[in-house]
């Protein structure tokens, strides 16, 4: 079995897909988990060939937010869509990189990326409201490479 593998049970990941859903109810904005051994280049380049590779810069208010990754590297990456980017507040990417770090350190993976999901869907909210003619634009399961 690798390292993507062990690195959440099937619990934990259904735990993870059920914290987007949620944090997805009240906003137009997409939130992704993507997982894999290494990134085998620099960290914040895979994270944006990931978010391009998943369309998610293909969502209609480019509101998305994904959290990467890489488990043999100890490494992830937020990265948010230009128009998310453009709506946060400055840090708030930090602060969110700060909940799941502090959790990772302790090998809570699974809380630290719940918790980063929590965080990021209530800025998508408060930025990017749900409104009834909202879809989800983007699947909610958990990506592997």
């Amino acid at each position: 079995m690798s390292h993507v593998e062990e690195f959440l049970t099937a619990e934990e990941e259904q735990e993870i897909i059920d914290a987007i859903v949620e944090s997805e109810k009240n906003t137009s904005g997409e939130i992704r988990v993507h997982i894999e051994a290494t990134a085998k280049m620099d960290h914040f380049s895979r994270a944006q060939q990931v978010f391009h590779f998943l369309k998610m810069d293909n969502t209609k208010e480019d509101n998305g937010v994904l959290i990467y990754v890489a488990v043999d590297d100890h490494k992830f990456v937020i990265y948010g869509g230009s128009g998310i980017d453009r709506a946060v507040p400055n840090g708030f990417w930090d602060t969110t990189k700060d909940v799941i770090a502090s959790h990772f350190k302790k090998g809570n993976f699974k809380q630290g990326i719940v918790e980063g999901i929590l965080m990021a869907g209530k800025e998508l909210e408060a930025h990017f409201p749900w409104n009834h003619n909202d879809t989800n634009e983007l699947s909610d399961a958990i990506s592997k490479g």
